[in-house]
C-alpha cells in the first residue's frame, strides 16, 4: 500500500496549486480519502476529506468555499485545488485514506495510511 503525493510548491498569496496523490495497492474509492496539513510547530490538522463510494466532500471551515477534494477512480488518484490561497496555508500537505466512520474521518488517528507529503508555501 502507497500513497505518493506530489504539486506542492511556492506561490503568491490568491494564487492556485493543485495537489495529487496517487494510490496503490488498494482503490481509492473503497476509502475515505483525506488531506491534512501541518505548519511548522502546529499539529497535523484536517483539511478535506472525499468520503468512500459516493460524491460526498467535507472541508475545514478554514479552506470551505476555496479547496476542491475530488477522486479520480480510474486513475486511482486523489486531488486537492487549492484557490484562493492565503499566507495561512502554508505547511505540509498529507494526502490518507481511511476506513473510519464517518463521525470520526477528521481525526488524525483514524487514517490507515499516509502519503509522505508535499510542501506547500503561500508568499504574502
Amino acid at each position: 500500500v502507497q500513497l505518493q503525493a506530489s504539486g506542492g510548491g511556492l506561490v503568491q498569496a490568491g494564487g492556485s496549486l493543485r495537489l495529487s496523490c496517487a494510490a496503490s495497492g488498494f482503490t481509492v474509492g473503497s476509502y475515505a480519502m483525506g488531506w491534512f496539513r501541518q505548519a511548522p510547530g502546529k499539529e497535523r490538522e484536517f483539511v478535506a476529506t472525499a468520503w468512500r463510494r459516493s460524491d460526498n466532500t467535507f472541508y475545514a471551515d478554514s479552506v470551505k468555499g476555496r479547496f476542491t477534494v475530488s477522486k479520480d477512480n480510474a486513475k486511482n488518484t486523489v486531488y486537492l485545488q487549492m484557490n484562493g490561497l492565503k499566507p495561512e496555508d502554508t505547511a505540509v500537505y498529507y494526502c490518507s485514506a481511511s476506513r473510519a466512520v464517518l463521525s470520526a474521518v477528521r481525526e488524525v488517528t483514524a487514517q490507515n495510511y499516509w502519503g509522505q507529503g508535499t510542501q506547500v508555501t503561500v508568499s504574502s
